[in-house]
């Protein structure tokens, strides 16, 4: 599966796969949306899910992008914090 995403660092993928994998407890982020899918009980298959409702598909990227957003406000007061 091909990801469309395209970020505006390139070079910032692998700090954001990372992430994303620091956030979802998963080794491999590419599995991350799959565990939070089968955590919602939203059907989610490899390939192809053009069947899925926006709604559901919003459950599993928002609970992602959420904690991943979480996760960067606090390592950013923890930074402010560090240099007071």
């Amino acid at each position: 599966m091909v990801n469309k995403n395209k970020i505006l660092v390139p070079e910032a993928r692998e700090g954001l796969d990372q992430l994303k994998a620091k956030v979802t407890n998963e080794k491999n982020p590419n599995n991350a949306k799959f565990e939070v899918a089968k955590e919602q009980g939203i059907p989610l298959d490899k390939g192809y899910n053009g069947e899925m409702k926006a709604k559901d598909a919003g459950k599993i990227g928002g609970n992602i992008g959420g904690n991943m957003v979480r996760e960067l406000v606090k390592m950013g007061q923890q930074q402010i914090n560090q240099e007071k």
